[in-house]
């Protein structure tokens, strides 16, 4: 129990770190060799947010324990909407002025339709996986589009300065990139060791400590980024981070990891942390669309976030031990 409290305590932190070099190492690299701003936004900084999430699916579903894979997904879906994006517009209300932000989320919701109907059967197969990582591949291709078109773009100014923020040559660049990826699998392996040694311990299943422990913990990335994004005036940014993020765990997380193991899906995960995912993404669509108004996300609604987050964790701690 000592040595799988360490693997967490330990393992977690080296995680985000290195998550955070690799991310900043790829998007670096890509700019100095002239790609968009907006393409390494969308790609390399919106979906890579969500590496330690991928990667401690996949290890997840290598070794079996397919209920810290799906709730790792789900839950930092959950956690990105409900606890970051509430947080930060308690600090400072969130206005959307992006125009791929408002496109994007359609997209989003309808993502988030289509898993749930996946899991209704209980079931997770691998022609669900392969049709979650076609549509994944759509969406990246959606993604290429618009960042090579290189339309001016409230999103596209906000990635431009983030990225040409970054200092250092090329070779250092590189050289975080590598030793970031290895990092990140390194800690995720002894990450998912703690978290199944945890569970079996307190006799909780792993899918528990998938949505809690783990899923904030790899959700940190998308907390650290939207807070410096609101800091510093970029309010597309902070949602579009989330977004991304969303989009990449529901399709790409889960698409790969079923690919390695098909999952069965409990009664319970259907009906309350689908549910829960399904509820807070339609809530984030109709605060941030702006219907007859400018999309935006101020103080009281992301504090009715967060209170749904805790009463959400409340119902999983309930659920455990109760």
């Amino acid at each position: 129990m000592l040595l799988a409290s360490l693997a967490i305590l330990i393992g977690l932190p080296v995680l985000l770190w290195s998550a955070g070099k690799f991310v900043g190492g790829a998007a670096s690299v890509a700019n100095h060799f002239g790609v968009s701003p907006l393409l390494i936004g969308m790609l390399i900084i919106g979906f890579g947010t969500s590496a330690p999430e991928i990667i401690v699916s996949v290890f997840a579903a290598i070794q079996g324990n397919s209920g810290i894979a799906l709730g790792n997904a789900y839950g930092s879906n959950i956690a990105n909407i409900l606890l970051i994006l509430g947080l930060t517009a308690i600090i400072s209300p969130i206005a959307v002025k992006s125009e791929i932000i408002k496109k994007e989320l359609p997209v989003l919701l309808g993502i988030t339709f289509f898993a749930a109907w996946q899991v209704w059967d209980l079931n997770i197969s691998k022609d669900d996986a392969f049709s979650l990582l076609g549509l994944f591949v759509l969406l990246l291709s959606w993604s290429i589009y618009h960042g090579m078109k290189g339309d001016k773009d409230a999103l596209a100014d906000e990635y431009d300065e983030e990225i040409n923020s970054n200092e250092g040559t090329v070779k250092t660049h590189v050289m975080w990139l590598i030793a970031g990826l290895l990092l990140l699998v390194a800690s995720s392996r002894m990450l998912v060791w703690g978290a199944v040694e945890v569970a079996t311990f307190f006799g909780v299943s792993d899918t528990i400590i998938g949505l809690t422990v783990i899923a904030i913990g790899t959700s940190l990335p998308e907390l650290a980024s939207s807070l410096m994004a609101v800091k510093k005036g970029e309010h597309d940014l902070a949602i579009g981070n989330v977004i991304g993020s969303n989009m990449f765990n529901t399709l790409a997380v889960v698409g790969i990891a079923g690919t390695i193991q098909p999952m069965a899906v409990g009664s319970e995960f259907l009906y309350r942390d689908v549910m829960v995912m399904f509820a807070s993404t339609i809530a984030l669509f109709i605060f941030c669309i702006g219907i007859k108004r400018q999309g935006r996300l101020n103080r009281l609604e992301g504090g009715a976030f967060v209170l749904a987050y805790a009463a959400y964790t409340y119902w999983l701690i309930q659920a455990a031990f109760i």
